[in-house]
């Protein structure tokens, strides 16, 4: 416990500190070897960088978006509120690890996003949008609930922490089910299958809506519910997170969400005094790389499934 405890201190670094150690690793830039698209005419997707994001696709998902456009997606940063005028020109919403404001570091959270920017967002989706929510561990979690609410997902707002070996991160297996088979895991072809995907600490969630599970957090694994970003005693309240949703999928009207738990595992960073790396470029994350584009393949409908 003081071993996990101490990794969850080392972690949950306040806004100034993580920003200044975690920077985008921009060598970073693994093959494709069949892209999905020819380059430049695939689906738009719009990485939002609106809601005090911590990840945008000029920074911290620079990986991230450069990986999608090498797939044939054409990504740009998304920089103003949502609304019906302002998503019509998308095909995917990107949102990872919005926050609202800066000083949105401690409980009660609040929403990243307006009632009228959630309606418009769920409308959206209704009408064939596709939306790729992404929320790492408090407060983002906490920035992000209400609009996950909206679909019946419930985010959870606390740091999700790995017992395994103490520990923090997350190896999602296919042997052991916390990786589901599914399309995002098998991909268009078995050169595209995910036997495993790392995550690095994050949150965990639950749902009432139909989700497909892709990511079930493995046990012994534990939540703690820490009320400020970066501020954790003995005595902070935890909740066991054996079993809950690390990654899960729905289909909504006629679109499509995506909903992840953790942000790093979709982008490639460099971190701490060490340059050490962080996301799709450690190691043991190598098939993170296939697993995102997996991802949205399913989120825009390759294959061919029938969606118009």
């Amino acid at each position: 416990m003081l071993i996990t405890f101490a990794v969850l201190i080392a972690l949950a670094a306040c806004w100034e500190t993580a920003a200044a150690q975690q920077v985008p690793d921009t060598l970073f830039n693994p093959p494709i070897a069949n892209p999905a698209y020819p380059p430049g005419q695939g689906p738009v997707v719009g990485v939002d960088a609106a809601h005090a994001n911590f990840h945008t696709a000029d920074d911290r998902y620079l990986a991230f978006a450069r990986l999608l456009r090498r797939d044939g997606y054409r990504v740009e940063s998304h920089t103003e509120p949502f609304s019906a005028a302002t998503l019509t020109r998308l095909d995917v919403l990107v949102i990872s690890n919005a926050l609202g404001d800066t000083a949105n570091v401690a409980v009660p959270t609040r929403s990243a996003f307006t009632d009228d920017e959630i309606a418009a967002v769920a409308a959206w989706v209704e009408g064939g949008g596709a939306l790729f929510l992404i929320a790492d561990h408090m407060p983002m979690a906490g920035a992000a609930a209400k609009l996950a609410r909206a679909f019946g997902v419930h985010f959870i707002n606390g740091y999700a922490v790995s017992g395994e070996q103490g520990r923090p991160n997350f190896m999602f297996r296919r042997g052991d089910g916390s990786l589901v088979a599914h399309a995002v895991a098998d991909g268009r072809t078995p050169a595209e299958r995910v036997d495993s995907v790392l995550s690095f600490t994050g949150q965990a969630f639950r749902a009432t809506a139909p989700v497909e599970p892709v990511l079930v957090v493995p046990g012994p694994a534990t939540l703690y519910m820490t009320n400020r970003w970066g501020v954790a005693t003995d005595s902070t309240p935890t909740l066991a997170a054996d079993g809950l949703l690390q990654g899960a999928l729905l289909t909504h009207g006629r679109g499509r969400v995506a909903f992840f738990g953790e942000a790093a595992m979709f982008s490639a960073q460099r971190a701490g005094p060490q340059n050490a790396p962080m996301g799709m470029n450690v190691p043991a994350a190598a098939q993170n790389v296939q697993f995102v584009l997996n991802v949205m393949h399913w989120l825009t409908g390759l294959p061919s499934d029938g969606r118009e």
